[in-house]
């Protein structure tokens, strides 16, 4: 545990941050030889750092595996050994030089075939979201006329809505048609004086 957690930040600080503030530095100085020395060291380190996701799996338990894989980036990074360009220029350039045309198809490919994949998982998508915006909102209506029949006709005339029918009765007393005390129109004063003069003949 103790040497995998040594040789984890050796890898981040020797071989990755110091590497990258130099690449920095390179491209500041707008140097054609540092750039192309940097870039060949981080060409070999992309091609560690995959194969280390499966070496740290299978040979871990190999003897000094974390000690060898400390004196590995330290040959890469060295100036005198320049382990990163022998590397790239024995190895790494030739095979892709003898590879590169059949890479580059296989990217073209990958690349249609990604796109042609989104496009349809895309085009399933919306599909699928139509079909729920439109079950909702079926589901939603279907409710709404659950809850109206429930009303019953009772609490549907309560309410007064525009055009509503006034409710039947006696209209309500208006001017010129005032009710007496108990609730009989009055009598004009003419009227009352020639019912008085017939009961007196």
């Amino acid at each position: 545990m103790v040497a995998w957690i040594i040789s984890r930040l050796v890898v981040l600080i020797f071989g990755t941050l110091y590497p990258a503030y130099s690449s920095y530095k390179a491209v500041k100085s707008k140097d054609i030889k540092e750039y192309v020395k940097w870039m060949m060291y981080w060409i070999i380190f992309a091609l560690f750092t995959t194969a280390e996701t499966f070496t740290d799996i299978f040979l871990c338990w190999f003897p000094f595996y974390y000690e060898l894989k400390i004196a590995f980036v330290a040959w890469l990074l060295s100036p005198y050994t320049k382990g990163s360009s022998l590397l790239y220029r024995k190895f790494v350039h030739p095979t892709l030089s003898s590879k590169e045309k059949e890479i580059d198809d296989c990217l073209v490919q990958a690349k249609d075939r990604s796109y042609d994949a989104l496009v349809h998982f895309g085009k399933r998508g919306l599909n699928v979201a139509a079909t729920a915006a439109v079950m909702a909102a079926s589901k939603g209506q279907g409710a709404l006329s659950e809850r109206l029949r429930s009303f019953s006709m009772q609490d549907l005339s309560t309410i007064r809505g525009d055009g509503a029918p006034a409710p039947a009765g006696p209209p309500p007393p208006g001017p010129g048609r005032a009710s007496g005390k108990h609730g009989q129109p009055k009598m004009s004063r003419s009227a009352s004086e020639s019912a008085g003069s017939s009961g007196t003949a």
